[in-house]
């Protein structure tokens, strides 16, 4: 019996699966609301997509996204300290946040039944934000406690952060998202209530419901609870732009290790640019699973690591081509560099094999089946078409323009953008000693 190839199969599986029907409406004051409607569950996954991150933030007062993040569970004026967590978790629900670059996040999952209440509650964190100076020192010490954990004593975060230093000269993307140490030590609360006010203006936030809500129903409740909050002047335009790096820069940081880290930074487009899902193919030919290339260089054939991750995550202004590298106890990072930059070059100068971007674009298609197959899923889907993709409606073009991309397509961004002038390279090397001067082997 014949039977459609694999590939096909998939496709034609994605492409049904992303006939998403989405409504869109505004509120008057400004607030975008996105709706689709799915019944297979009694529940409903509802994002508050807020285009703030630490890109809208300034020298001196950076970190101050990621501070609201964690300020926005703190009371407002009819739900206090505490009590949006207590109330969403009496009536069923739980929720989360994170922060990035670009947006801050606030997800809530709960019962459709309880939509009335989530609604009340997200409007007075909204429209009434508590600013109490103790609560705001405690968090102080909470988001400091985290820089620590996740930068000043993590190999990792620390490597992240110098390698964005290092790349961005003049871009917000220089500074990290949880903030410079001295920044979080000295924001002040008129630097706050500023940044909330113009970050958290309603006409600057896409709302995404999805799951089992009723248009009509979910419209009258946001009119009711979430329009009379009054809009403000959202973040004004981010006017600098990185300019062209002329050359590879590099910096190296010794301190101690189990073993050595290697990250390596290339300038791309933002995600709204014609290259972005050939540059998602290439990430994954190189750094997607055990079978992609650097794998098997690095890690199966050389043995010179443990693991190779890649990203090229969306961004509102031209972002970051990274490959971070783990490295064996005792491996010389340029051996491993020499090794990862081989196997850049031979995309550069030759076309990959049209099995081998298959299964590339089998693995990126499988993963956003898998994402859209939950109303959490859809829901963070569809606020990052609107908010990153420039428009909600291309969730249900992602698969066509996946098949698109030709392997041609992958060596052409391989020469334009992963250039060896275009690269920044940093690695932590194991010491005993931060100031010793011995090489790691």
């Amino acid at each position: 019996m014949w039977r459609l190839p694999a590939a096909l199969l998939l496709l034609s599986a994605f492409a049904a699966a992303q006939n998403i029907a989405i409504s869109s409406h505004t509120l008057s004051n400004g607030m975008k609301i996105l709706i689709h409607e799915d019944r297979d569950i009694p529940n409903v996954a509802l994002y508050f997509f807020y285009k703030v991150g630490s890109r809208n933030e300034r020298p001196g007062a950076t970190g101050m996204s990621h501070f609201f993040e964690h300020m926005m569970f703190n009371g407002a004026k009819k739900y206090g300290p505490k009590m949006f967590d207590v109330v969403m978790e009496k009536n069923g629900g739980r929720n989360n946040a994170y922060t990035s670059r670009d947006v801050t996040v606030y997800q809530d999952w709960f019962p459709a039944t309880t939509l009335e209440t989530i609604l009340d509650l997200e409007a007075d964190r909204i429209g009434h934000l508590a600013f109490d100076p103790k609560i705001i020192e405690s968090e102080r010490g909470v988001v400091y406690s985290e820089r620590r954990l996740r930068v000043d004593n993590d190999n990792s975060g620390l490597l992240s952060e110098n390698l964005n230093a290092a790349a961005y000269l003049a871009h917000p993307y220089h500074w990290p998202v949880v903030g410079w140490a001295s920044d979080i030590e000295t924001w002040t609360i008129d630097d706050l209530k500023h940044h909330f006010a113009m970050g958290y203006a309603p006409n600057n936030c896409v709302l995404v419901a999805a799951g089992a809500v009723k248009e009509a129903e979910f419209l009258a409740l946001a009119r009711k609870y979430l329009e009379p909050i009054p809009r403000h002047d959202p973040p004004p335009p981010v006017r600098t732009k990185e300019p062209e790096q002329l050359g590879e820069r590099r910096f190296s940081i010794r301190k101690p290790a189990q073993a050595p880290l290697l990250g390596v930074s290339y300038h791309i487009p933002q995600t709204t640019h014609a290259d972005w899902w050939p540059i998602q193919l290439l990430r994954a030919v190189l750094t997607q699973g055990r079978s992609a290339r650097l794998y098997r260089r690095l890690v199966e054939q050389d043995q010179l690591a443990v693991d190779i991750d890649g990203m090229a995550g969306e961004s509102l202004d031209p972002g970051q081509f990274l490959l971070f590298t783990q490295l064996r106890p005792g491996v010389d990072p340029a051996r491993a560099e020499a090794a990862l930059l081989d196997e850049i070059a031979t995309i550069r100068i030759k076309s990959i094999p049209d099995a081998e971007l298959t299964k590339a674009r089998n693995q990126l298609m499988a993963a956003l089946f898998r994402n859209l197959k939950t109303i959490d899923g859809k829901a963070n889907a569809i606020g990052e078409a609107e908010v990153f993709y420039g428009d909600y409606r291309k969730i249900n073009t992602f698969a066509q323009d996946l098949q698109k991309v030709t392997p041609a397509d992958l060596q052409r961004v391989a020469k334009q953008y992963l250039r060896d002038d275009k690269r920044t390279v940093g690695t932590i090397v194991p010491s005993t000693d931060a100031g010793a001067e011995e090489s790691a082997r």
